[in-house]
């Protein structure tokens, strides 16, 4: 797994064929979220990692990137070869990339 920079993330999402996966809760994705993200909060992912494309590219985010990290960690134990998580998670991406995304 790929452990990305903001800016690292930033570029990777803006592949084609990249898969944006946010694994917090609902609540906290109305709060902040990015454009085109796949909501599966991480406590549901080994139930509905089926929705996923394991050939394709996949970047994982959370908020502080420690939920992130154990999601891509699980999608690699189960066949995901091309997994990346944002260090700092959304916070890091408000501070660093775009601060109209609140931080909380």
């Amino acid at each position: 797994m790929q452990n990305l920079t903001p800016d690292a993330f930033k570029a990777l999402i803006a592949k084609p064929g990249t898969t944006l996966l946010d694994v917090r809760m609902p609540e906290e994705v109305e709060i902040a979220a990015l454009p085109g993200a796949v909501n599966i909060p991480i406590a549901e992912l080994g139930t509905r990692v089926a929705e996923l494309n394991p050939s394709a590219a996949i970047a994982v985010l959370c908020h502080h990137g420690v939920r992130s990290e154990m999601a891509g960690r699980f999608l690699e134990r189960n066949g995901f070869a091309d997994v990346a998580h944002l260090i700092g998670g959304i916070d890091a991406w408000s501070h660093t990339i775009d601060a109209t995304v609140p931080r909380y």
